[in-house]
């Protein structure tokens, strides 16, 4: 493997632990940069590296690590989520699917649940790869359907 990816999938890793940088523009970013088919898989090795290392801290620190990366209001209204939702792992796991939801912060905060690890990264195993698809083609070709129109 050569240098290049390995620089992506640690930037990929870092910025689901620290989010610096939004994950929309770095997923497009891979793809502009290695193509649709290992953009893709770049992607979801950092991104699934690094949820699964979310998961771990939240699960290791708890909610002092979990201030540190989100806001105290982000936690208060996704900690009532957790609280509130009788079989998390299955909203967790459509969440997940789904390309709308803050993963980020989910992966964060179902450190703090009775999830296994083994079934959380099943989860991302399955269910990760349809969001990303849907960010890096959505983001790239949308872009390029939106620069034909003008």
């Amino acid at each position: 493997m050569l240098i290049g990816p390995l620089i992506f999938i640690t930037i990929q890793i870092i910025q689901v632990v620290i989010p610096v940088i939004p994950g929309g523009i770095s997923t497009a970013a891979g793809v502009l940069v290695f193509g649709p088919l290992w953009g893709f898989v770049y992607n979801y090795v950092g991104i699934a590296i690094g949820s699964i290392l979310n998961f771990l801290l939240a699960r290791q620190f708890g909610k002092p690590f979990i201030l540190h990366v989100i806001s105290e209001k982000t936690y208060d209204k996704y900690i009532g989520t957790i609280t509130e939702k009788k079989n998390f792992a299955r909203f967790f796991a459509l969440a997940i699917f789904l390309p709308v939801a803050p993963d980020d912060v989910l992966c964060l905060m179902a450190g703090l649940t009775e999830m296994s690890l083994k079934k959380f990264t099943w989860i991302i195993i399955l269910c990760k790869p349809a969001s990303i698809a849907v960010y890096s083609f959505a983001l790239v070709y949308g872009g390029q359907f939106l620069m034909q129109l003008m």
